[in-house]
Parts: structure tokens; C-alpha cells; sequence
């Protein structure tokens, strides 16, 4: 499935999950998706967002494993269904969209959270996810420079 549409698919389950339960089930499935796109975007995608790419990939990682893993059938894993990523600047959009998206979500569960061990589990995912962000941004940077650079070497 394309990662544009997996993405849709991901904010509208996370806007959909009512419980702290299930919107960290739904973060965790975001920081998933953001980890295999980083890593098709890695081996795949344009040379100057490879390095970042790979940062995406560690640091969703991270969020990933900051979270307990929710109990998920092969099939509901999102980021297994990812197949296709063919506009690189529409994905990275998008995932950026979803990751402040996480962000705010988590800051909810943080702020009403009853234990300490959900509060720091929620801060540590929350750094995770705007630090990806972060590195959506700066591919986004990338992709425009390479992109304003192009009539340069058209015209020369």
C-alpha cells in the first residue's frame, strides 16, 4: 500500500482512538510507519535524504521502544503494509503531519496521567516523535533545495 495512504489511515485511527490504551496502541503505529518509511527512504529515495533517512529510522526506533508493544495481529501492523513510496516530498509531508499529530496526542495521556512510568513513557515518546519530525523537516529542506537547483543545471 502507498505510504501517503497508510499515513491517512494512521491519523484518522489515532483521531478515532478514545482511550490512553488505544491512542498509544495508535502512536506506536505511527512511529512504526515513520521507521519504515525513514528506512525505504534509506535505501531507496533520493541520495541527499539518505543520512537523514537512516535518523528517521533510529529515532522512531526509539519511540517505537519507549512504548509497550501493543498486542497486534500481522495484519493491523500498518507499516508491514507499506509497499509503494512514490512522491517522497507528499509521504514526508504527511508524515509530518501525523507526527505532531502523536505529539499532541501523548502530551494528553502525559498531562492526566495516573503513574509516573505513563507520564515518562509519554515525555520519552514525545521527544521521539518531534525529533523525527525534525527529521521530516530538514528531508523537506533537502528535497526543496535539490528541486530549486534543477532549472540551474537545465540552464547551464
Amino acid at each position: 500500500m502507498d505510504a501517503v495512504r497508510l499515513i491517512l489511515a494512521s491519523r484518522r485511527a489515532l483521531a478515532g482512538s478514545g482511550d490512553a490504551p488505544g491512542i498509544l496502541t495508535e502512536v506506536w503505529q505511527a512511529q512504526a510507519l515513520a521507521q519504515a518509511i525513514g528506512s525505504r527512504l534509506a535505501v531507496s529515495g533520493p541520495p541527499e535524504l539518505r543520512g537523514e533517512a537512516l535518523g528517521l529510522t533510529e529515532l522512531a526506533g526509539r519511540g517505537c521502544g519507549v512504548l509497550d508493544v501493543p498486542h497486534l495481529d500481522t495484519g493491523e501492523l500498518r507499516a508491514a503494509r507499506l509497499t509503494e513510496l512514490d512522491d517522497a516530498r507528499q509521504t514526508l509531508l504527511c508524515l509530518g503531519g501525523l507526527l505532531g499529530e502523536v505529539g499532541i496526542a501523548l502530551l494528553g495521556i502525559a498531562s492526566s496521567a495516573a503513574d509516573e512510568g505513563t507520564y515518562w513513557q509519554c515525555i520519552e515518546a514525545i521527544d521521539a516523535a518531534d525529533e523525527s519530525r525534525d527529521r521530516v523537516r530538514e528531508m523537506l529542506r533537502k528535497l526543496a533545495a535539490r528541486e530549486a537547483a534543477l532549472p540551474e543545471r537545465e540552464a547551464g
